[in-house]
This record gives C-alpha cells, structure tokens and sequence, in this order.
C-alpha cells in the first residue's frame, strides 16, 4: 500500500491536485508564510497578454520548450545543424534531439546571475537558460557527451562525465560562478548509469503510442518512472524515488503520501521539450494541457513581483531559503495552482481558446517572460523576488 501510495504522486494530476488544495489553504489564510490576493491576478493577465502580443504579435506561439534556447541572434541552431546532418531516418533523429534535450534540460536548473556563457561560433554572450542551452548544444556538438567520437550527436557517454569536464564546457571559473557544477554532473552519470542513452526514451514512448497518438501524460509517465533513479536522495517511500517532491503540513492524507508536495518541475518541462521531437518524427501528442505549469522561479516571480502573494513577513525577501522548507514549498505549489487560474484570463484577453492557447503557450508566450521582465524592472540583476538555496537539480 506504501508503494501505491508513492507511485499515485508520480503524475501530472498528482501535481496539479495538490497544488490546488496548498492554495485553497493559502485562500482560507491558514498558510503562515504566505498572504493570497486573487484580485491581483486580473492585472497579473493584463500584463502577460501584454508580453505575448509583444512576443508574437501574430499569435503564433510555440511551446515552452527548450528548443526556444537555441536560438541566438535570429538563427536557430539545432535546426541548422539537423539540416545538415545526413539522418538515416526520422527516428535516429528523434533519438538524438531526445538526447540533447534530456542532457540540456537537466543541465538548466538555474545558474545565478553571476554565470556567463561566451558562444565562440556567434560572439554572443549569453547568461542563464540561454546559456546554458548553448553551453550544453556546443558540448553535443563536440561529441562531449558521446562514447563515440565519430558519432557525436548522442548522449551514450555520460556515465563518465565528470564534474571538471562539464565545468570546462561551462566555462566555469573563479570569475565565472555557477552553483552546483559538480550536482549536475552527478546527476548526469547518474542519468547515463540509470537508461545508458536517453535517446531511447524515444523508442519506449513511441512504443506507447496508439494508432501514432500519444497522451502528453504519458511522455511525463515514462520520465519519472524511468528517470527516478537519477534523482538525489530525497523523499523515498518503499523504494520509490519520488523526485521533486517535498513535505508541507497543510497536505493530509490518511496513507504514506500524508503532507507530501509533488511537482516534478524538470521532468514536465522535459516532457514539454519532447513533444516537438515526437511530432517531428509523426507521433501526434495529445492532451497536453494534462500536464501542468511550472514550478520555477519566473513563474513563480511572477505572481510574487504583482502581488498575487505577498509574503506574510516581508523580511523573508531578502532571506535565503531551503528549497525544502514550507515557504518555498508552498510559493512553488501554488504558482502550479495560479498559472490554472490566469490561463483563462489571459486567453480572454487575446482571444483564444483553450486549444489555441494551451498552458504550454501561456508559459512561452507568456507567464516565464513576464516574470522575467518584471524582475528586471524590480531589481537591477533580474533576479527572482525570493533567494532560494538549491543544489543545481531542482529549478
């Protein structure tokens, strides 16, 4: 029953379920860290339907993805290197986007405001998930990551990936910090110990699909059943990992899940990042709109910097916090359940419906740009709102 009970958190519906009772909670003002304003969500949608017609004027938006990092200067990257590269067919390629995107994602949780990544091939200099999607495509390409030299699009190499190794494809330095170099190398063996190649996630998924469909919920089930072992030690009920999962009082249940938090942050923007893959290789994904939005700091920035949720002590600000305590618990938990609440009100806006305008759009279009634009206009350094101390593998 231990291990039912942990497995029922290692979904999407988990996620958003639990996120929406914290905020319930936080509604009735029973949460003793945070204060909820809902009015302040009708200019929170302003300005975000703002960004998006900024962003896209034509309404054109894509998904919330990694892809959208590998970009630089109007050039699309990854999509000139696939041009020129001789696939055998549409699977080898979807087998080595998986590999990026998986390696690239899990590298990208968070790099401080201190980090730079100077890109030799363009001149450009570029800092946080911009970089370090760069950072991580210019390792690929190299071969950094492959057991074979002559084949350096593929991710087969990581189990002897070392921390200095991938400190050097950085950049880092003592002029050039980036927390938790040697987490992210740890979890990327981890990750080669664990599927050997990621790339074959792509066959198990595809192998998934039904009459070629493919439910968005289970590209995120596959990841956290076969990526849990790479996570590090954190919650564990019965052998289960549980990953990105933590514990807050207001949470009752009356088995082994009681006061547990799931949120499976990089794993769902990881199955974000996949559905472009599939779709390339002639999978249709369906339902994306299961999975969640998520639980980082420029969401959750957002709603912060607009006063959707204040802080029930503004000292706190300033105060760095575990990512385990219940004020960041519950700041990340009911970022989840907002970013439901404003779709709605941003697609009102624009005049979209919920098929146009998944949240997929909502957090590209959208909800991760304002609040970075709004954190650049509060602070000098565009840092998020609340200082949070993580190894490198969460956000």
């Amino acid at each position: 029953m231990d291990a039912q009970a942990a497995q029922s958190l290692l979904s999407a519906a988990a996620v958003r379920d639990r996120a929406h009772e914290l905020l319930g909670v936080g509604l009735e003002g029973r949460l003793a860290e945070w204060q909820v304003n809902l009015a302040r969500l009708e200019p929170t949608a302003d300005l975000v339907a703002a960004v998006v017609r900024s962003n896209y004027p034509d309404l054109r938006i894509p998904f919330h993805a990694r892809w959208r990092h590998f970009r630089v200067g109007g050039r699309d990257l990854w999509a000139e290197r696939a041009a020129r590269t001789p696939w055998p067919d549409a699977a080898e390629r979807a087998r080595a986007e998986f590999d990026l995107a998986v390696v690239s994602v899990l590298l990208d949780a968070g790099a401080g405001s201190a980090w730079r990544f100077h890109d030799r091939a363009t001149g450009a200099e570029l800092t946080r998930s911009e970089g370090l999607a760069i950072a991580s495509l210019r390792r690929f390409e190299q071969g950094g990551f492959s057991a074979e030299p002559t084949q350096p699009l593929r991710a087969d190499g990581l189990h002897n990936l070392t921390s200095e190794s991938l400190a050097v494809a950085l950049q880092v330095g003592p002029d050039n910090p980036l927390v938790g170099v040697e987490a992210r190398a740890e979890l990327l063996r981890r990750l080669g110990q664990t599927v050997g190649r990621p790339g074959l996630l792509f066959d198990e998924m595809a192998g998934r699909a039904q009459d070629g469909a493919l439910p968005a919920a289970t590209i995120l089930d596959v990841l956290l059943t076969r990526l849990g072992a790479i996570w590090p030690s954190r919650i564990e009920i019965s052998g289960v990992r549980l990953g990105d999962c933590w514990r807050h009082a207001a949470i009752r249940r009356p088995d082994a899940s009681d006061g547990l938090v799931p949120l499976h942050k990089l794993s769902q923007w990881l199955a974000y990042s996949l559905i472009e893959p599939l779709e390339t290789a002639g999978l249709r994904v369906l339902d994306i709109n299961d999975l969640t939005g998520l639980a980082e700091y420029r969401n959750g920035g957002l709603f912060v910097d607009m006063e959707v949720l204040r802080l029930s002590a503004p000292h706190e600000a300033g105060a760095l916090h575990a990512v385990d305590s219940p004020l960041v618990v519950g700041w990340r938990a009911m970022t989840v359940a907002l970013l439901d609440r404003l779709a709605p009100l941003v697609r009102e806006r624009l005049g979209l419906t919920v098929e146009e305008f998944p949240l997929a759009r909502l957090l590209e279009g959208g909800s991760w740009a304002a609040g970075r634009r709004i954190a650049r206009e509060r602070r000098p350094d565009g840092a998020p709102p609340l200082r949070v101390s993580s190894d490198g593998t969460v956000f």
